[in-house]
């Protein structure tokens, strides 16, 4: 879908990187639950992205995360909706943001609870999420890990958790790419619009967290995958503070969108 006028909180390069995955190559994998898919940067190195696990169901590997979430969770990046649905079925009261209509509306076929949303936008129980989760490379999210980090602590209740993957590598890199499923070798196809991405391993991760209150709870790996835990300073909090906290799982309970399909953990919340 295209946008002539940016949406509340982006800047324009957010809303770049937005219209950049509402774009069809990756909407296409999504429908059809399979890639190739590619980030293309611009001296032509490609990541692939792995659309076929996406589109099953949470593995061994997104087990090992979810089991340490704590509280309510937002899934920044949810796709199409895997983790969202594992996680209600463990009990989690869970929402998802996408940027992409197409990975919003398979998490809610799921039976998931999700918003057409960017991280950078007003999201609903700002500062009272138990959990907040950047899984599947997430943390590059708008080419700029700091001001997501500061983003997330200000999404999280005091002493919350944020669940990051991380790359196998020690890397910290922040590159221009693009979408790329192989269709731009053709002619006549358009190539993707270009977007800021990063890709961080976990000891610039841990780096970047610190000074913004981020402290290290666990690291592991599953499947090959790297999974970093990082804990949220805890302030001193006043009576009022303290019973705002205790209810805010009511809070956003009353805040999560409905899904109409009736079948949801969460419907009629």
């Amino acid at each position: 879908m295209s946008r002539t006028m940016p949406e509340p909180g982006l800047s324009g390069r957010t809303l770049g990187d937005a219209v950049s995955w509402s774009t069809d190559p990756y909407a296409d994998a999504l429908r059809n639950g399979r890639g190739p898919l590619f980030l293309r940067r611009t001296d032509g190195w490609l990541l692939p992205l792995d659309v076929e696990r996406w589109c099953a169901g949470a593995d061994a590997a997104d087990l090992s995360a979810l089991r340490r979430c704590e509280g309510p969770v937002l899934d920044i990046g949810c796709g199409p909706g895997r983790l969202v649905a594992a996680l209600a079925a463990r009990g989690h009261r869970v929402l998802g943001i996408d940027v992409s209509e197409a990975a919003v509306a398979r998490t809610l076929r799921l039976g998931g609870s999700a918003l057409h949303r960017s991280v950078f936008e007003p999201l609903p129980g700002e500062g009272r999420w138990g959990t907040v989760l950047l899984v599947d490379g997430n943390i590059g999210i708008g080419g700029d890990p700091r001001r997501l980090l500061h983003r997330t602590a200000a999404l999280v209740a005091p002493g919350g958790l944020l669940i990051a993957e991380t790359a196998p590598q020690d890397i910290d890199e922040r590159v221009e790419v693009r979408l790329d499923d192989g269709r731009a070798a053709h002619a006549g196809a358009v190539p993707a619009r270009p977007f800021l991405w990063a890709r961080l391993g976990t000891p610039a991760l841990l780096r970047q967290a610190r000074p913004l209150g981020w402290h290290p709870a666990d690291q592991w790996e599953a499947d090959g995958r790297r999974f970093v835990s990082l804990r949220r300073e805890r302030t001193v909090l006043t009576t009022s503070q303290s019973a705002d906290t205790v209810n805010s799982a009511a809070v956003i309970s009353s805040q999560f969108p409905r899904n109409t399909s009736g079948d949801s953990p969460l419907a009629g919340s």
